[in-house]
């Protein structure tokens, strides 16, 4: 039986929901993007308190009727520096800049023209990854850039698009590298006091049908990660770590109808948040929050589930877990509530912070033992041996394939086309 109780409830200043909540990986700080405007909110979430710090970008003007790639395009993308209270702000075509206690300032070694999408800290702090690549001759998608922090100096990196994660384990980073016909979910080693700074990129990777997913989420113990998504659903694929075997895989809602998409189902599909999952500290659960605001607490060993009220009546727009194993609710009110998680088998801390167990630090040995490092500008194509949880392939398996059916994924029946039509021109 597991219990939540609610130790702080505080409201948006701006009163607009929140979309995404991030939560800083070792200190009691959490920040929430703005549902109504480009802007960041930052709380301290620490004793069981919420207390709203700052906010970047809060005079910006409202998204308004922009929908889809407009207002993904505005939307800002965040990273917690790995010990320190930062928070660095970049996308929606504005300039890079950092949030600290002491308030908003430019980010020292990033070029004030430079205008990225999509940040990210290397393991140490001192390096900034940001994508795409931002060049004199524009934005590089096929690259990213490493920033020194101190020096400034820029130096290539692996293409990623959609978020970096690290395992808890640490040594190892997760990150989505996407495209229309398939998305591959890269994992790279990403040591502190690396000499280049950068990830390097394994051959062991997921495939994920089509795109538009959001980033890998790691639970607190290493042994699973989910991946909510897709451009085309409100789907949900657990995989278990090191195996990455697939243990979950289900559709939020009701399943896509195909195109054209009614607008009742269109309706239904944006009622779901795209940031409602959580990995708190007790293993092998994760926790969705819904469109009618009740946390769905999914038991992924015991393939149970249980449902609680929290927020009844209103929609749970993000979730998140503190460093503490705390969850951070954001409700469509414009509510922020900080809740204890407490079960029979396993009382969660509210002080502190959740440090990796042995066991996730072996599984990232036992995943770098069982691959090696894609060699620098090699073809993730030709490099890569993929999984979709269920099936594996090599390079080779996949330059050869002739034959899907319907039920396979979409990436794979083009494959197989592509294949057939270059024997057909050979």
């Amino acid at each position: 039986m597991t219990d939540l109780e609610a130790m702080a409830r505080v409201r948006v200043s701006s009163g607009s929901p929140v979309g995404r909540l991030v939560c800083h990986p070792r200190l009691p700080l959490v920040a929430g993007l703005d549902g109504e405007r480009p802007a960041v909110h930052v709380w301290s979430c620490g004793a069981g308190e919420l207390r709203e710090l700052g906010c970047v970008g809060g005079e910006s003007d409202v998204y308004g009727d922009a929908r889809g790639w407009e207002r993904a395009g505005r939307t800002p993308d965040v990273a917690w520096h790995p010990d320190e209270p930062r928070l660095v702000v970049a996308g929606g075509g504005s300039a890079v800049v950092e949030w600290t206690p002491a308030g908003i300032s430019a980010v020292d070694g990033v070029a004030p023209g430079a205008r990225y999408r999509r940040v990210a800290f290397g393991p140490d702090g001192r390096n900034l990854w940001a994508s795409p690549s931002c060049g004199d001759d524009g934005e590089a998608w096929d690259r990213s850039d490493v920033i020194d922090l101190e020096s400034g100096a820029v130096s290539p990196g692996p293409r990623w698009d959609t978020g970096v994660v690290p395992h808890p384990g640490g040594g190892l980073v997760a990150t989505l590298a996407s495209d229309q016909g398939a998305t591959y979910g890269l994992f790279a080693r990403a040591e502190p006091g690396a000499a280049t700074g950068a990830m390097r990129v394994l051959r062991r990777a997921l495939i994920l049908d089509v795109d538009g997913y959001e980033a890998p989420l790691f639970s607190a113990d290493g042994r699973h990660f989910a991946i909510r998504g897709n451009a085309y659903g409100n789907t949900l694929e657990v995989f278990a770590f090191p195996s990455l075997r697939r243990v979950l895989a289900t559709t939020l809602g009701k399943p896509s109808p195909g195109y054209p998409y009614p607008r009742e189902w269109l309706d239904q599909m944006r009622a779901w948040s795209r940031h409602n999952l959580a990995f708190a500290g007790r293993p092998g659960v994760l926790w969705i929050g819904t469109p009618t605001g009740t946390l769905i607490e999914v038991d992924l060993e015991a393939s149970g589930a249980a449902e609680h009220d929290v927020v009844a009546g209103s929609p749970v727009t993000a979730l998140a877990a503190t460093a503490a194993g705390e969850l951070v609710l954001a409700g469509g009110d414009g509510e922020i509530v900080l809740l204890t998680v407490r079960s029979d088998a396993e009382r969660t801390s509210t002080s502190g912070h959740f440090d990796a167990s042995p066991s996730a630090a072996s599984a990232v040995s036992e995943f770098l033992d069982a691959t090696s490092e894609v060699p620098d500008g090699r073809d993730l194509d030709e490099q890569l041996v993929l999984t979709d949880g269920d099936r594996d392939w090599n390079p080779y398996d996949l330059a050869t394939v002739h034959t899907a059916t319907a039920e396979d994924p979409t990436w794979l029946q083009l494959r197989v086309a592509i294949n057939k039509l270059s024997d057909a021109r050979t």
